[in-house]
């Protein structure tokens, strides 16, 4: 067994110290996830751990030495009983690190707890001590927990694996409980906030319960969500049986928050419901690369769209089914992912597979030509789950039942592939879809939401309503207007002006959003004068503007919508 002892007794420092026990291989190695499941980018965790120490049992110190950036091995050791003590730097207020101060003591064990080599099986026990002053904190993790003492925790884990990829939060905390499909549920939020807790209760109960009984059965036998309020940060991460958020308070639900829920309630339900459904789909269903991760090296795979685009396409969709949105709001939340999809000129540069593949390097390290280079897979994704869907309801099908045959297959140790999704919706129809899915995943071509919409009375009306003056991207700043992104294809970038450049005069007025956007509409040919870094630079620009196309959707047939969003 493997036995951690994390203390606090440094929070205000932002220090968490940890002592790990157990009985050393010879020439042991300890290691660290370089990132975490999940969020694909290499997080470099080691960086935060500091003054590494290594005992024998009777207390005599042994050497201990770094030999990769996040890989020490210990020395002659002999399979005794070995102490590694070790500080943490705590104060990544996201939800793939971990953060202490005096007011919440958030740990993801990834990027906190050294693991041993050869020894990634081993079970796992986590002793968590409070200092005096916090003793009053309760905690919520999805791992086994216990406390006998007040201010003092043990959870215990099966592997490293299963540690790893379970927070645990310890706070003053808003929380309730609620049982979806005879399944335990347990929601917690954090910081300052005025949640109304019996609306969040309702509506969280009806989204669980619609994505079990919608796959049948759920991977997990309880379930807890930890939710960090604050002023404006946003996201969240998937684990097998709980999710980490952060969500502006302002997106909580309100004493009075109506009927239908506002929109930034929405986006909050929307964030549960979609990292709730990575319990299926990632969490338990994978890529095959993925069914045992290399947390030392990048994890490649093409697959994301299924991942994170599924994912992305139900999140929405079960806030219609559940009942806490009406069909109006779900049409709405669909069109904004249609519109961010027809004002993304990098979807004719990058195909959504490709998308997936370079998750490491362009998604998660967005700069100011990502819009020009790149889709997401999150949102193409989305959309191409959307035409499977409505393709395989045209050929007596459904995209839920491809999901319940993941879920099936899975079941059985048959992990997902390149050819998954193809061979299951020839299964599901009797129809070959090799050509039609290539066509949605490999090529950079538009989707055919306007020949399946109407198949399902709604009709798809392409609209330019806004523009982009000389197709820039700005904010009025003091120092001038800054250009926070330039198209490739429109008239300022063919100028020479780039994102970052800061206008500060055009046709020898002060510049402004509002004037700028004035000229752009003109014709002929105007100076621009501009700083790039301290440099001023002058420009020769045409005046033009870039349409920012959206899209109208209009119900035509109810009837025949109800066969698609009718379950």
């Amino acid at each position: 067994m493997l036995h951690y002892q994390i203390e606090f007794d440094d929070y205000r420092q932002h220090l968490i110290h940890v002592t790990l026990r157990f009985v050393a291989n010879p020439t042991q190695v300890l290691s660290l996830p370089t990132w975490i499941p999940g969020s694909y980018l290499i997080r470099e965790f080691s960086k935060h751990i500091e003054s590494v120490k290594a005992y024998d049992e009777a207390g005599r110190q042994l050497k201990i030495t770094k030999f990769e950036k996040n890989k020490w091995r210990l020395y002659n050791t002999d399979h005794e009983l070995t102490t590694v003590e070790y500080d943490v730097y705590a104060y990544d207020l996201s939800v793939r690190g971990a953060y202490v101060d005096q007011t919440r003591l958030y740990v993801n064990p990834a990027c906190v707890c050294l693991g041993l080599v050869e020894q990634e099986q081993a079970p796992v026990e986590v002793e968590v001590f409070l200092p005096q002053e916090l003793k009053h904190f309760q905690i919520a993790t999805g791992l086994a927990s216990k406390s006998l003492v007040k201010g003092r925790y043990t959870l215990k884990a099966d592997n490293y694996a299963q540690l790893i990829d379970a927070p645990f939060e310890l706070a003053d905390q808003t929380r309730f409980s609620f049982d979806a499909n005879g399944i335990p549920h347990e929601f917690v939020v954090s910081g300052q906030h005025a949640m109304n807790a019996e609306r969040m209760k309702q509506d969280i109960e009806k989204i669980c319960s619609t994505e079990i009984s919608m796959f049948g059965a759920a991977p997990f036998d309880h379930y807890t969500f930890m939710t960090m309020a604050t002023a404006n940060s946003y996201g969240g991460l998937e684990h097998p049986n709980s999710t980490s958020l952060i969500s502006p308070r302002d997106d909580l639900p309100k004493a009075d928050e109506p009927t239908e829920p506002s929109e930034d309630y929405q986006r909050f339900l929307g964030l549960c419901s979609h990292e709730y459904f990575h319990s299926w789909l990632v969490k338990f269903i994978r890529p095959e690369n993925f069914d045992n991760y290399d947390l030392n090296q990048e994890g490649y795979t093409s697959l994301l769209w299924i991942f994170e685009g599924f994912t992305s396409y139900y999140d929405d969709l079960i806030l219609l089914r559940s009942g806490v949105i009406s069909q109006a709001s779900y049409l709405k939340l669909l069109k904004g992912q249609i519109d961010r999809y027809l004002q993304n000129p990098g979807r004719f540069i990058q195909s959504v597979s490709e998308s997936s593949f370079d998750a490491w390097i362009k998604f998660y390290r967005q700069d100011e030509n990502a819009n020009n280079a790149g889709t997401s897979y999150y949102n193409k994704g989305c959309l191409v789950a959307l035409c499977l869907d409505l393709g395989l309801r045209l050929r007596g099908s459904s995209l839920d039942a491809l999901m319940r045959r993941l879920y099936e297959n899975t079941q059985q140790g048959i992990q997902v592939n390149e050819r998954t999704i193809v061979d299951l919706c020839k299964e599901l129809t009797g129809h070959d879809w090799l050509e039609q899915i290539n066509h949605l995943i490999n090529t950079t071509d538009e989707l055919p939401l306007d020949q399946l919409f109407p198949e399902f009375g709604l009709s798809y009306t392409l609209k330019n309503e806004k523009a982009l003056p000389f197709g820039l991207k700005l904010s009025d700043k003091p120092e001038g207007v800054f250009i926070q992104q330039a198209r490739r294809d429109g008239a300022a970038a063919k100028a020479g002006l780039s994102a970052n450049d800061v206008i500060i005069a055009i046709d020898g007025l002060k510049a402004t959003e509002k004037l700028l956007a004035k000229y752009a509409k003109q014709s002929g040919t105007f100076t621009v004068y501009a700083f790039r870094r301290d440099e001023f630079i002058q420009f020769e620009i045409q005046g033009a503007e870039i349409d920012l196309t959206t899209v109208e959707l209009n119900i035509v047939d109810q009837a025949k919508m109800d066969g698609w969003l009718k379950v």
